[in-house]
């Protein structure tokens, strides 16, 4: 692979991503939006801060939450489109479903679900705790809310209802679907991911790690899961009906030097990126066993990663507000 851009922006890297024209695009805790192959930069969120990404659900640009109370749609083809517009509320966590054409937005307790389709007012689900990550499940026909003692499960459109909780004791801070929509993920307060097996909610305990995880993705059609929160990426497989219980997860390039903060994953492949902590960044064919690392140069912790859906450009920022991208160099 060979460097395509190296740029510097002077912002926290807090998001990167690549939407569905495989554009990459990263955002940055200054506000702005960033298209990076062509250097072009909008103020999504003026005199404000971005906390969250995701790829809009018509996969055409990015969709931000910031601290502002503001959920904002940046396209490289117009300018900021301002999506939600909540007075005081601080926005950490949202999630899109392109099926449903449903965005979904959390600020402390309360989670707003808006229709990008028929517009009007969105609809407002309470919580007992705050609600720290938000993911729909492959349909758009549920939402996932990690919070604290487990995952509150709502459907999507309807309001008022009463809430399932998937219910494991402690903080979950982050939650992840698998592709088929069978099994949901959490990452935890303390050094351990949970998960449910949907049909039955069934608990799936994932544990041994020496520190929190901060990054989870499914990749490869969803058959892997993978990690931060060790000296290597944790790789477990959701190969069976039994998704990882009875299965032992696989670390991969461990190196006690350094810890994992982000992994990404490519959607259709087993290739696997990692962001190190000390501003390494590597990546793995894990059929070949082949490891490359495109970053050697140590530096500030990185903190945003994404593979293309064709696994042939790796887009990744650090702390500093560096960012590059890489392009496979093979045909």
């Amino acid at each position: 692979m060979t460097f395509a851009v190296q740029n510097n922006y002077g912002a926290y890297v807090v998001s990167a991503l690549f939407d569905a024209a495989d554009e990459a695009i990263v955002a940055l805790s200054d506000g702005r939006v960033v298209f990076v192959d062509v250097d072009m930069s909008f103020d999504a969120h003026p005199n404000a801060g971005i906390l969250c990404a995701v790829v809009h659900p018509t996969g055409v640009g990015m969709v931000t939450g910031g601290d502002d109370g503001r959920v904002v749609w940046t396209t490289k083809d117009s300018q900021p489109i301002e999506l939600l517009n909540i007075k005081g509320a601080w926005f950490d966590s949202v999630a899109v479903n392109a099926e449903a054409m449903l965005l979904a937005a959390a600020s402390g307790k309360k989670v707003y679900i808006y229709d990008l389709a028929k517009k009007g007012e969105p609809k407002v689900f309470d919580h007992p705790n705050s609600v720290s990550g938000l993911v729909f499940d492959p349909k758009g026909r549920k939402l996932y809310c990690a919070s604290y003692n487990g995952a509150y499960v709502w459907f999507s459109r309807i309001h008022p209802q009463k809430p399932q909780l998937l219910k494991w004791a402690g903080s979950h801070t982050g939650i992840a679907i698998s592709p088929d929509g069978k099994f949901v993920v959490t990452s935890m307060q303390e050094n351990a991911l949970h998960g449910w097996r949907l049909s039955d909610s069934k608990d799936m305990r994932m544990g041994g790690y020496p520190t929190k995880i901060k990054s989870i993705d499914f990749f490869a059609k969803g058959k892997l899961l993978a990690t931060s929160g060790a000296n290597g990426a944790v790789v477990w497989p959701f190969l069976k009906a039994n998704g990882p219980m009875g299965e032992e997860a696989s670390e991969i390039n461990a190196d006690e030097s350094s810890m994992v903060t982000v992994v990404a994953g490519a959607p259709e492949d087993t290739v696997l990126a990692a962001g190190l902590d000390d501003g390494r960044v590597w990546v793995a064919e894990l059929q070949s066993t082949g490891i490359e690392y495109i970053q050697r140069e140590k530096g500030s912790p990185i903190s945003a990663l994404a593979v293309s859906g064709d696994a042939a450009r790796i887009l990744f920022g650090n702390e500093d507000g560096h960012v590059w991208l890489f392009e496979s160099t093979v045909d």
